[in-house]
Parts: C-alpha cells; sequence; structure tokens
C-alpha cells in the first residue's frame, strides 16, 4: 500500500526527525511504500534564516533591524552547522515527497497519490503553535475516498482553548482513525464527543535498540551526565552539578542554547549524535519528551524537569503509564531516589504491552481500508 505521512519533520529538532524517520521505517517494514510529505509552511520555514529578527522589540524599523542582525550574526552563523547536520540526516534517512508544500490549499490542488494518509506523530495539534490550527495537519487536503488516520498526534497539553474546540472537532471527527499519543489527548477528544480515540506510543518506540544502535554515531567512553535543557533550567543545572560532584560524573551538553557549565557542548550536532549521546550517558537530565523516551530505551538513570511552557502532559503521561514517575522531579527532590538504579522489570512489560496494541492499531487502521477499496 501507498501511504504519505504528515508531520513536522524538518523543524531541526532531534525528536521531531526522529519520530519521522520511525514511523517511516515501521510502515515500509510492514511492507508499505512510504513517502513523508515535504510539508513547509512560512512558520516552520524561517529556521537558521540569517535576516529574520525574532525580537519584535528590534523589528521597528530598518536601523534598529540592521543593529539586531549585527548583534546576531556571529551567533547565527556558526549555527549554520548545526543546520547542515539536519539537512544530511533528513537527506540520507527521509524519505520525501518530490514536491515541497508550503499551504494547505497547495496539497488541496495537487495531493501526492496514496492509498492512505497518516498525520502524526509529535505535537503537531498543539494549538499553543501555529501547527495545531493548520488544517493541513488535520489531513484537510486528503481527497475523498481515501483513508485518512493520525498516528499519535499530540495536543501537548490538558485542555485546549475555547476558540479552537469547534475546529478540531470537526477536524478531527472526520478521520477513519484517531490515535494520539497521550491519555490526555483521548480525554481532550472525548469532551468533544469523540469518543473512538485510542492512545498509542510515539513511533520511536515502534523500532528497538538494536535500530537505534545502527543510527547511532561515534561511541562515548566516559563517564557523563547528558542534560538537554530547552529552558536553561535553574532546576536542571542544580540537580546536575549535584549528581556530577557525587559521582565525579563529567557533564556533557546537547543544547544549541546557553548553557555554560558542561565540561563538552554538542552545539551543532545532528539526530545520530543525540542517540548516541544518551545511548553512552551514565545519567540523562532533560525536559524534553524525546529525552526520556530514548532514556528508557536505553534503560537509563534518567531525571525529567517539566518546562516553563505549558506542554508538561507529555512527559507526564508517558511517565505515569509506565510507572515512572518519581523519574518526574521537581524542587523538592531526594538526591539519594533519583541516584537509585531505574527498575525497568515492570515499565517494559506495560510498554510492550502498548507497543503491541499500537502496532495492532496501525495495522487495522490500514486493513480497513483495503477492505474498503475491495468492496468499491
Amino acid at each position: 500500500m501507498k501511504i504519505c505521512t504528515i508531520t513536522c519533520h524538518d523543524v531541526y529538532n532531534h525528536g521531531a526527525s526522529l519520530q519521522a524517520y520511525a514511523l517511516m521505517t515501521y510502515l515500509e517494514r510492514c511492507g508499505h511504500e512510504v513517502e513523508i510529505i515535504d510539508y513547509k509552511p512560512d512558520y516552520l520555514s524561517n529556521h537558521y534564516n540569517l535576516l529574520s529578527v525574532d525580537n519584535p522589540k528590534w523589528d521597528k524599523n530598518l536601523l534598529t533591524k540592521l543593529i539586531y542582525l549585527a548583534l546576531k550574526m556571529p551567533v547565527k552563523i556558526p549555527s549554520l552547522i548545526r543546520k547542515k547536520a539536519f539537512d544530511q540526516f533528513t537527506s540520507k534517512y527521509l524519505k520525501l515527497t518530490k514536491i515541497r508544500y508550503s499551504s494547505n490549499e497547495e496539497l488541496k490542488k495537487n495531493p501526492p497519490y496514496a492509498n492512505a494518509y497518516l498525520c502524526g506523530s509529535d505535537q503537531i495539534w498543539n494549538s499553543l503553535h501555529q501547527n495545531g490550527k493548520d488544517p493541513a495537519f488535520y489531513l484537510d487536503f486528503v481527497p475523498p475516498g481515501k483513508l485518512k488516520a493520525s498516528y499519535a498526534a499530540s495536543f501537548a497539553t490538558d485542555t485546549l482553548v475555547d476558540e479552537i474546540l469547534p475546529f478540531v472537532k470537526k477536524k478531527v471527527e472526520r478521520l477513519d482513525g484517531i490515535g494520539v499519543r497521550e491519555k490526555s489527548g483521548v480525554e481532550i477528544l472525548k469532551r468533544l464527543d469523540i469518543i473512538n480515540a485510542v492512545s498509542v506510543v510515539d513511533p520511536v518506540l515502534l523500532l528497538d535498540k538494536k535500530d537505534w544502535n545502527i543510527l547511532g554515531g561515534e561511541k562515548f567512553v566516559e563517564k557523563y551526565i547528558l542534560i538537554y535543557d530547552f529552558d536553561n533550567s535553574d532546576l536542571i543545572r542544580k540537580l546536575t552539578l549535584e549528581i556530577a560532584n557525587e559521582c565525579g560524573y563529567k557533564i556533557y551538553t546537547i543544547n544549541p542554547g546557553k548553557i555554560n557549565y558542561a565540561d563538552r557542548y554538542f552545539k551543532f550536532v545532528g539526530p545520530e549524535t543525540f542517540i548516541s549521546l544518551i545511548r553512552d550517558a551514565a545519567f540523562v537530565i532533560s525536559n524534553s519528551y524525546h529525552a526520556a523516551v530514548f532514556s528508557i530505551i536505553y534503560q537509563k538513570k534518567f531525571a525529567i524537569v517539566n518546562r516553563k511552557e505549558s506542554i508538561n502532559t507529555r512527559m507526564r503521561d508517558f511517565l505515569s503509564d509506565l510507572k515512572l514517575n518519581q523519574r518526574l522531579v521537581d524542587e523538592d527532590y531526594n538526591l539519594n531516589e533519583i541516584l537509585k538504579m531505574v527498575n525497568y522489570s515492570k515499565s517494559v512489560e506495560l510498554l510492550n504491552e502498548k507497543i503491541i496494541f499500537s502496532m495492532k492499531y496501525l495495522d487495522e487502521t490500514l486493513l480497513s481500508n483495503v477492505k474498503v477499496r475491495n468492496v468499491l
């Protein structure tokens, strides 16, 4: 079967790239022909634009813009190394449509051919950002008679603002199958009287450790704590320094941002190195959903901290489902408890059940399309 997927596949984020790769790879192993729709609307196309002014205070007139760009250019030019690493990953591993689309209207006029279309995974329905308000990520463009389903689409929050509810309800109830990533997403849809949604695992969990080892890059041998911090969190800094002092570990960071207390910095690396750094870490500390997921894949000692942005249901639901709530830490953490080995025996059992369920959801959803086509 020919399947097209649509997701935020090219936003220079490790988790976003790896989940797109994972769903494509799993579907191919099931015998399908898969393409990722190369969808890059304006709001997802400004990464590493050397001439962009990201702070509205400096966007008032030509003079302030020029001053801003002059101040930021020494930072922006080196960051192109990171862009290159991600672009190489995309070119090497992701099978994209030949046409790049920039709007839902373009997709409607000339949709890529497929028997079935899947939207997901990751935060494609996060309405705190523009992608959650974009009809394309709800498969609005799919021609009549074609199967439309979501796989592990995430709202990223517990609730939606009232203004977006009619839009979400109208778009989601059109889908032939509804798989969301968090159980909180199922509850959101129930409140919209959509009762056929199910919770499925992130696509990276459809592949196993051996698969990710093949994708991973260099080997890191010394003992280190890996930090992946989107907020420059004071809590992550405090916890990291305490563990480093207690255990004698080095500190590595994969952040492109302002972390200044690490021994080694991996600011400009791509997704392969992200996998390697988690695989070889003695401890992982992060506020990233996919850092939590890969820490569990590799059965690491880890601690997850909430983000400043209201998107923490992702980590909370995931860790709760696997009985690993204690790995989500706050200011009242107990260092001795955090340093204990993680007991993965029950978590692995629960995770395997969820993976089997998720695979069955995909199989049955796609099989329903075959049955409909045979009837027609």
